[in-house]
C-alpha cells in the first residue's frame, strides 16, 4: 500500500510526497460516495469509501482517485507505486512529442552562381533529410529589389530541386529587401529534436567579385518602403 511503499522506498519518498499533494489516495479521499475501478480495469460499482477501502486493502492494494471532478468520483485499486511509474512514463513521452524541429537556414541572392547554387542545395537536401526545416533567403542589394521576379524564380527552382525531400511549408513571401520561403521534410523523415539554428553563407570567389564589381546606387524612397 501507499504508506507501506514510501517506508520500503526512501529515495523516492520526496517523489510520492508531491504525487500525493495532488492525487488522493486512500483515507485522504474524503468523497462520500465513489466510482470504483478494480486492478483488471473492469467497474466494481458505486460504494462509500470505507467499503472501497475494505476491498482494496483485502487485495494488498490502494484506493487511489483517477477522477475526482466526476460525479461521484473515480477510484482505481491500483498499487500507487505502479500508478506512478505508468503515470511517469507517460509524462516523460508526451514531453518528448512536444520537443520542437531544429530550424536551418541557407542565404541567397539573385546574383549567386551555379557552383554556390549548388553548394547551398547540398546543405539544404542534408539539413531535411535529418529531419530539420530550412528558411531560404533571399537577400536583394541595390537594384535588385526592382526585379523580385529573378528572386522567385531561384526559390522556385530550389523548391523543385529538394522536392523529393521537402514540401513547401512556407512560399516565397516579400518582406522588406529580403524574401523568404520555408521548406519542411517530407513526411517519413526522420526528425531530430533539439531545437538549433544554422546559417550557410560562406563568401566564394565568384560572389565576391560581383559583389565588388556591383555599382552600389542610393536606394530611392519608394525602393525603402516596400515590405
Amino acid at each position: 500500500m501507499a504508506g507501506m511503499l514510501t517506508s520500503r522506498h526512501c529515495k523516492d519518498c520526496e517523489v510520492l510526497a508531491i504525487a500525493r499533494d495532488r492525487i488522493r489516495v486512500n483515507e485522504d479521499i474524503w468523497a462520500r460516495e465513489v466510482r470504483v475501478i478494480g486492478p483488471d480495469g473492469k467497474q466494481i460499482g458505486i460504494m462509500s469509501v470505507p467499503e472501497a477501502l475494505e476491498i482494496a486493502y483485502g487485495r494488498g492494494l490502494d484506493l487511489i482517485e483517477v477522477a475526482p471532478q466526476a460525479n461521484p468520483p473515480v477510484c482505481r485499486i491500483q498499487d500507487y507505486g505502479k500508478y506512478r511509474f505508468e503515470q511517469t512514463r507517460r509524462e516523460k513521452e508526451a514531453r518528448r512529442s512536444q520537443k520542437q524541429v531544429e530550424v536551418k537556414e541557407i542565404r541567397l541572392r539573385p546574383k549567386t552562381g551555379e557552383h554556390d547554387i549548388a553548394v547551398r542545395l547540398r546543405a539544404a537536401r542534408r539539413f531535411l533529410e535529418s529531419g530539420a526545416k530550412v528558411k531560404v533567403w533571399m537577400r536583394f542589394r541595390g537594384r535588385e529589389v526592382s526585379h523580385p521576379e529573378v528572386a522567385l524564380a531561384l526559390l522556385e527552382r530550389v523548391a523543385n530541386e529538394l522536392s523529393d525531400v521537402a514540401a513547401v511549408e512556407q512560399r516565397p513571401a516579400r518582406q522588406g529587401r529580403t524574401m523568404l520561403m520555408i521548406l519542411a521534410p517530407a513526411s517519413g523523415k526522420k526528425r531530430r529534436l533539439q531545437p538549433e539554428k544554422e546559417t550557410v553563407e560562406a563568401p566564394t570567389g565568384e560572389e565576391a567579385a560581383a559583389e565588388e564589381e556591383e555599382e552600389e546606387t542610393p536606394e530611392s524612397p519608394s525602393e525603402d518602403a516596400e515590405s
